[in-house]
């Protein structure tokens, strides 16, 4: 079965070097100009680990792939946070 075009969304997702279990998916290969400074200063090093496509029928391991695809039409990005950390800490709060 295919999935229209429209659902489909490109995304790099990069590795936090200060957090293990941390990703920040991207709709633009190395486009960090959309994240906020507070976050990619606690976000440390950005590290590539893969390129896929996400579309509504994909399963992701750690987040709802609708809520990702949502979060890179909206604002260009999407943050995996640990489920042991705050999230208002990588908000810039």
């Amino acid at each position: 079965m295919s999935t229209p075009k429209d659902d489909v969304i490109p995304c790099w997702i990069y590795r936090s070097s200060r957090k293990d279990a941390m990703y920040l998916y991207l709709a633009q290969e190395d486009d960090f100009e959309k994240i906020p400074k507070p976050l990619l200063e606690r976000f440390g090093q950005a590290t590539l680990v893969m390129e896929i496509e996400l579309h509504p029928g994909r399963t992701l391991a750690r987040e709802e792939v609708t809520q990702v695809m949502a979060n890179l039409r909206e604002q260009g990005f999407h943050l995996q946070i640990p489920p042991d950390i705050q999230p208002h800490l990588y908000q810039g709060e």
